[in-house]
């Protein structure tokens, strides 16, 4: 583990690393600022028009439509609606080849910022017509992965070497009725090969204090599961409970048995686990006890084998509570999302760079974990990669009280875009320079 006192004397030498650089931080930050009234408008189109997870058609288009416009060499349909870019420097030196990542889905909710190009778009969500809106900042996400491809399309009679730009779909979990979710879906693709990617970054906009990053090594944002479970009784007539098996008693003392799991055997202060119940379905009259009950809920972890052990512990004790009443429990749990487990050397090397990005001061390289889950996490687990929080809170707002992602009010601070600019095209240029070392 790194220590925090290592990463404090990292940052201390100064706001950038100390290697040959072929573009400054000064050129970089001009670059960045002519690039943004771009960015800030192409934010601006693609919030009005977000898409759901693999139909994120138009954005593809207009992602590669920029792209090539750029000059990069584009493949679209990759993982389905993904698109990627390759530039290749013209300079002479070492061959590295480094990938950059967005996101490009945005998610079924009724938009309520009362922005002036706030998204009225509707799709198709299990089987119903649902509004869409991009209250995940992915919109953001890939206008400054645009910004950073324009940038260093400019710049590359400046390094050596290969930046690869990974826009993919259906991030926000697997879409209904698919197996796999985009970042799955790109890798086998072959997304990370020819050419062969070394290492990958990837940001993300969530509440905090504006144009701040932030990460941590190892575990940074938990692994996701869905959890169902299916209890099955005998129906009977309110009235007389006992002439059957009365599974809404069962759901009960199975929630409760999930809570108490939870917070008995599981120590907060080495491993943050939540898991937590939040649908139940059952009934369809108020004096009928149904033969069937239905619960989902979400398990997120920071550890692989306390996972497992609270995994199997938690099927175990909630079979022998449906057997205590009579009753019979199907159990199941599905991945969306590994642990988004951030390489220690990698990030250790990453935080100089990110302050020559955001400022001195404006970096914190050991955050707390969040529970909140990212299948960046995939990527992670075929190359060396670093994911890292953009802060995009309104100026004057609490990022403690702000909307958070997902909410129909969130919004994005528009004045961090550049920023996050800045840290793609540095994480870049740095590591075709170095290595990440």
């Amino acid at each position: 583990m790194i220590r925090p006192a290592a990463l404090a004397a990292l940052l201390s030498l100064g706001a950038a690393p100390v290697l040959a650089q072929s573009v400054t931080t000064d050129e970089v930050r001009t670059a960045a600022d002519g690039v943004n009234a771009d960015v800030v408008a192409w934010r601006r189109d693609l919030h009005q028009n977000p898409e759901l997870g693999l139909a994120e058609v138009r954005t593809a288009a207009f992602v590669a439509e920029r792209l090539r416009g750029f000059g990069l060499e584009v493949r679209e349909g990759v993982g389905r609606t993904g698109v990627v870019g390759i530039l290749r420097g013209t300079a002479s030196g070492p061959e590295r080849v480094v990938a950059l990542r967005a996101d490009m889905d945005a998610l079924p909710v009724l938009e309520a910022t009362g922005l002036p190009f706030a998204s009225t778009a509707t799709g198709t969500y299990q089987g119903a017509t649902v509004p869409v809106a991009h209250a995940c900042g992915h919109d953001a996400h890939v206008a400054m992965l645009l910004g950073a491809a324009e940038v260093l399309s400019g710049m590359k009679d400046r390094f050596s070497g290969t930046i690869v730009f990974l826009f993919q779909p259906a991030e926000e979990g697997v879409p209904p009725g698919e197996a796999l979710g985009g970042a799955r879906l790109m890798i086998e693709a072959g997304a990370l090969e020819d050419p062969k990617v070394e290492a990958i970054f990837g940001l993300h906009v969530v509440p905090g204090r504006p144009g701040t990053l932030f990460y941590r090594p190892q575990g940074f944002m938990a692994a996701s599961d869905r959890v169902d479970i299916t209890l099955k009784g005998r129906q009977t007539h309110g009235a007389w409970p006992w002439r059957g098996v009365d599974v809404i008693a069962v759901a009960g003392q199975v929630i409760s048995t999930v809570n108490t799991l939870t917070a008995r055997t599981v120590d907060p202060t080495t491993t943050p686990t939540v898991f937590t119940i939040a649908t139940v379905n059952a009934g369809v009259r108020y004096n009928i006890i149904p033969d069937e009950a239905v619960l989902s809920g979400t398990l997120r972890t920071f550890d692989r084998e306390q996972r497992q052990s609270l995994v199997d512990r938690a099927e175990a004790a909630i079979g022998h509570v449906a057997e205590a009443y009579g009753a019979t429990a199907e159990f199941s749990i599905r991945e969306n999302a590994a642990l988004v487990f951030n390489n220690e050397p990698l990030s250790a090397w990453l935080a100089p760079v990110l302050e020559e990005a955001a400022g001195a001061g404006n970096v914190n390289p050991a955050t707390p974990p969040t529970t909140v889950a990212e299948d960046f996490s995939y990527f992670q687990n075929e190359v060396p990669g670093v994911f890292y929080h953009l802060g995009g809170t309104p100026d004057g707002v609490d990022p403690a009280t702000a909307p958070p992602n997902h909410s129909p009010q969130f919004d994005v601070n528009e004045d961090v875009l550049v920023v996050g600019v800045r840290a793609h095209v540095l994480s870049a240029l740095r590591f075709l320079e170095t290595g990440g070392t």
